[in-house]
């Protein structure tokens, strides 16, 4: 159907370099890809909708490509809308598989034509989540190497006052 375009959706709070490289490797499949952040209202993000947008703008904006931009409600809806068949989901493990997989059967129920595309990380990358990141970051632990320059800029900004006093803080 709609082969040359591909949707890599998720809630990226914030982009880490994992998901960096998914959107890498998914840019080199296809023509276009769009990295979509979920807006859901039943959640509470650490960053907003358009700051996660704007992050991942950021990070991704090496990849011509590559287009980022937010949606709500049933993804297969947004495939459509977007005229695209494919899913791109990463995968770091087991755990992660079989909730993905449950997923891409539920969209292939809605729509048959909706097609999953897994694509696994860089074993570097293989423990590394959004919620983890802010977490280990909250806590005073380094992540400056797992998240793109300007995300761990805007951890610092956005954490700084509950952050331990230099820990894992950019020095000006």
């Amino acid at each position: 159907m709609y082969r040359h375009k591909a949707v890599y959706p998720g809630s990226f709070d914030p982009i880490t370099n994992g998901h960096v490289f998914i959107a890498e490797r998914a840019a080199a499949l296809f023509d276009e890809v769009e990295v979509s952040v979920l807006i859901n209202p039943d959640k509470k993000g650490a960053f907003a909708i358009d700051e996660r947008v704007d992050m991942a703008r950021e990070a991704l904006k090496h990849l011509s490509n590559v287009t980022v931009n937010s949606f709500s409600g049933l993804l297969v809806d947004f495939l459509r809308q977007r005229k695209s068949s494919i899913v791109i989901r990463g995968l770091r493990a087991l755990s992660d598989f079989e909730y993905e997989f449950q997923m891409a059967l539920m969209n292939r129920q809605l729509a048959p034509e909706i097609e999953t595309l897994f694509i696994v990380t860089d074993a570097k990358y293989s423990f590394l989540s959004s919620h983890t990141i802010k977490d280990v970051f909250q806590l005073g632990g380094e992540v400056r190497n797992l998240v793109p320059p300007y995300v761990y800029r805007r951890l610092v900004e956005r954490f700084h006052s509950s952050a331990k006093a230099g820990a894992g803080l950019v020095k000006s």
